[in-house]
């Protein structure tokens, strides 16, 4: 397989996963399902749904790195960073509920990909 074609595919897996939550921007109801908590006011509302805002960013620079090729490593870097952010958060916080947990499981995905598409980056 093509490298390039390779590098595309990875950063296309992981823009997926970090575009799904983009939805709770328009819905409080979407971010409890995702994340299996109760959003009991607006603050709570305002971070969540800001979160999803990052996540679209996050997203759409993967997405840029696939269309072009120059911003591919600020892509992987910056999205490594929050997905191992979020793993080590994780860690510390074990207790965590089966929803966050399938979020944790769906960055380890992320990290797994980005740090194959930095591989290939580097070779």
């Amino acid at each position: 397989m093509d490298r390039d074609v390779l590098i595309d595919a990875l950063l296309g897996v992981s823009a997926l996963i970090h575009l799904a939550p983009v939805l709770g921007v328009l819905s409080v109801g979407h971010l409890e399902k995702l994340y299996g908590v109760e959003v009991g006011g607006p603050d709570l509302a305002v971070l969540l749904r800001h979160r999803a805002v990052l996540f679209g960013i996050l997203g759409g620079l993967l997405v840029a790195g696939v269309l072009e090729h120059g911003v591919r490593d600020v892509a992987v870097v910056a999205v490594l960073v929050s997905d191992l952010a979020y793993a080590a958060l994780c860690w510390v916080h074990r207790d965590h509920n089966g929803q966050l947990g399938r979020v944790l499981r769906a960055d380890l995905v992320s990290i797994v990909v980005l740090v194959a598409a930095g591989v290939a980056l580097l070779a």
